[in-house]
């Protein structure tokens, strides 16, 4: 019998640099809200999605291509860029055909450290595009590790919460010895029926709800509600 492919779940950035992507698919997590607004955009039709994460040169790209800027820092949009980091701000009649240059505050960074410690694959998840990324991975049969983006290195509980989701749905598939990816599972069977209600207890909600952003966090955990997967290829995004 065919020996499984290993999957890990790194909790932050911070312990990225402990796993070896070389052979191993990851999943690029930042459910609040990046890789949420990358599904959105994508399910919607955007052409492709360009992540950078320095402000300047998403100004620069944007300028030097014609196409739209987006990003944020600390959940706020970025002085000079054209549009934030809302699910909501990349519906079919805005976004369909259209390039997207995106920097946020986790999730790009996170995305250009796998590839920068060369990843076999990368691919971004989040609860809208639960089922296409979990389909993806048991097809491809490859180690895989599930990389939270977190809050500037700190831990937090959605990006978790999503990891255990896709264990949830996979781990017959994969051989797991992870105590981080049997925390992240047991976490998500523990509230996947109250996600709405638990998701108001974490920091993130509080920094970002100030904002009005309640809609967004709760888009941004629905399951399969922009359900495409999402691929990084030379320098872009674009739909699987």
């Amino acid at each position: 019998m065919q020996n499984k492919p290993f999957l890990y779940t790194s909790l932050s950035p911070a312990l990225f640099h402990l796993y070896d992507l070389s052979d191993s698919v990851v999943v690029i997590i930042d459910v609040f809200r990046a890789t949420s607004t990358i599904a959105a955009a994508m399910y919607n039709g955007a052409a492709k999605i360009i992540p950078v994460a320095d402000v300047d040169e998403c100004k620069r790209i944007g300028a030097e291509l014609g196409c739209i800027t987006a990003g944020e820092r600390d959940g706020k949009v970025i002085e000079g860029l054209q549009y934030g980091n809302s699910p909501a701000e990349y519906p079919r009649d805005f976004i369909d055909g259209k390039t997207l240059v995106l920097t946020t505050t986790n999730g790009t960074k996170l995305l250009h450290m796998a590839v920068e410690r060369g990843a076999a694959e990368v691919v971004t998840g989040s609860f809208p595009n639960l089922s296409a990324v979990c389909e993806h991975l048991v097809k491809l049969n490859k180690n895989v590790i599930l990389g939270c983006s977190a809050w500037k290195d700190r831990f937090n509980l959605e990006d978790t919460l999503f990891a255990g989701a896709v264990i949830s749905r996979i781990k017959d598939h994969f051989t797991i010895h992870c105590d981080s990816s049997l925390m992240a599972e047991q976490m998500y069977q523990l509230h996947q029926h109250d996600m709405y209600q638990f998701i108001r207890h974490t920091t993130h909600w509080h920094r970002l709800a100030a904002y009005g952003l309640e809609k967004d966090l709760e888009f941004c955990v629905t399951e399969d509600a922009a359900n495409v997967l999402v691929t990084y290829k030379n320098g872009e995004l674009v739909a699987g």
